[in-house]
């Protein structure tokens, strides 16, 4: 084709018919290996007073990443149309390869690609530019990815253990990948202690459970220990992302850990305690897990005199990988000190960067007999007729000392009005002081609701641990392609 004729050429058309069929050439295959126009990040949720939308022009795709495997980037080609220099994208691209971190990037116009090799030999420039029909090979640039990553040959059979797929479409975020790539590359490498960092809402159970489904695939470990610090967890985990373990897994209860299965979900107060016959964890032997996970470890497994350290150091020669939001380091607590420093971080301000999380907006509604107190009238009654303490009360009272209905109306008033001024599905939690004051919320909700609560039972719910109807809710109002529910009323914990 004459360069008049490609210049009037879309990006899209050279694509397709000279930047792909070169890639093919190499030896790359469609779809398995060969992958255009791949969403990384979906853009930052900005926040103006009442008002939220999505800032698409700073959504992140490739026009193409290439992987050894699925679930495996290992280089990053930008296009562009045949108006551009070959090497126009590389900038581009390069902020791409950050993202995946991949050694191997490329730019191209049709005309040829311009290269950036991360990890040059003695003899290689960092940069250059070479003919279509010379794009590298698989091997060659997993060979390379293989050397930026620091994968030793012999690592090579695990590193490339395949994902859990199956046909709902769901694929790990980029982070994710990244996350789980990185601890299995670490086991391969010898490690036995791991911590991951990643901030609230992104997905860290998801990334746990491909993370430990790659190691039992690969029969690195046989048993593993999912620990948790609340029965909701163990429970929404089972049911949800490790559901695909089927029969060999099974939940700790009864005190008893049967030996028949292979994955346990555990709650750490259900399988130690203060007393030497509540430590149910040594009734096996000390190699009886291979892997230990430990969810939200910033939360006490971290300290030295926690019940959950007792548990990490009687299976000592499992591999132990802690998962937190938020490291904790004080003078006496570190989870460095034990783990080592993060394999992975992805943080809360990196996520609200991506898009992946919202800003948050926490609006504290204080009303007059909160600021300033109330006291009762002498000799007045409750509404089963016992008479008031005569004293004043104030905010530290409310709702554990004293409940007074119209302040629980006012608040559910309050609140409505602000979701129907900006968005009445936006997802919103009420924190309350236990599980009554969260089912009192609930029912002025509803009432302050109206039409929205009688044309969906679901728009408010309480979720706490005494609600199975609630906590069948929890991965719906944390899902957020998920409507309903819309405010949980949720017990302050």
């Amino acid at each position: 084709m004459n360069e008049i004729h490609k210049k009037e050429l879309s990006e899209t058309d050279i694509c397709d018919l000279f930047i792909t069929p070169a890639i093919k050439k190499a030896g790359w295959e469609p779809d398995r290996q060969i992958r255009r126009e791949v969403t990384l990040t979906p853009g930052p949720v900005i926040v103006r007073g009442n008002l939220s939308s999505r800032n698409k022009k700073k959504k992140k795709f490739a026009d193409y990443v290439l992987y050894r495997e699925p679930g495996i980037p290992i280089a990053v080609v930008e296009a562009k149309d045949n108006h551009h220099s070959v090497g126009h994208g590389m900038q581009q691209a390069l902020g791409y390869a950050k993202i995946l971190e991949v050694p191997s990037v490329f730019s191209s116009n049709g005309d040829a690609f311009a290269s950036h090799n991360k990890v040059p030999a003695a003899h290689e420039e960092i940069e250059s530019q070479f003919p279509l029909d010379q794009f590298p090979s698989p091997q060659t640039l997993w060979q390379r990815y293989k050397t930026f990553r620091g994968i030793e040959d012999k690592s090579e059979k695990l590193v490339l253990e395949p994902y859990h797929a199956d046909n709902s479409g769901k694929e790990p975020r980029y982070y994710q990948v990244e996350a789980i790539n990185r601890v299995i590359e670490a086991v391969a490498g010898g490690r036995k202690r791991l911590l991951i960092v990643m901030a609230t809402g992104t997905g860290k159970t998801y990334t746990t459970f491909q993370i430990i489904w790659r190691l039992w695939k690969a029969k690195v470990v046989k048993r593993t220990l999912f620990l948790v610090d609340r029965n909701i967890l163990a429970d929404q985990t089972r049911i949800n992302d490790f559901k695909p373990f089927g029969s060999v897994m099974t939940k700790v209860k009864h005190r008893t850990i049967d030996p028949a299965y292979e994955i346990y979900l555990g709650l750490y107060q259900a399988i130690t305690g203060p007393d030497e016959g509540d430590k149910i964890f040594k009734k096996v032997t000390r190699d009886f897990f291979d892997m230990i996970v430990i969810d939200e470890c910033h939360r006490g497994s971290a300290a030295e005199d926690s019940a959950w350290r007792e548990i990490l150091e009687y299976f000592s020669g499992a591999i132990q990988i802690g998962m937190t939001a938020t490291p904790k380091e004080t003078k006496y607590v570190s989870n460095i000190n034990y783990f080592g420093e993060p394999v992975y971080t992805y943080s809360l301000k990196q996520g609200i960067a991506d898009g992946f999380l919202a800003p948050y907006k926490v609006v504290r509604i204080d009303l007059d007999k909160d600021l300033y107190g109330w006291t009762p009238a002498p000799g007045m009654t409750d509404d089963l007729g016992q008479e008031i303490e005569g004293r004043t009360y104030n905010q530290k009272d409310m709702d554990r000392i004293l409940i007074l209905n119209q302040r629980t109306k006012r608040v559910a008033d309050r609140v409505m009005r602000l979701l129907t001024a900006t968005d009445p599905y936006a997802k919103t939690i009420i924190f309350c002081e236990d599980i009554d004051h969260a089912e009192r919320m609930r029912a002025a909700i509803v009432n302050a609701a109206g039409q929205l609560a009688l044309d969906n039972p679901r728009y408010v719910m309480r979720i706490t641990g005494d609600s199975v109807e609630g906590k069948a809710e929890l991965d719906n109002f944390i899902d957020p392609e998920s409507r309903f529910p819309v405010s949980p009323p949720l017990r302050n914990c």
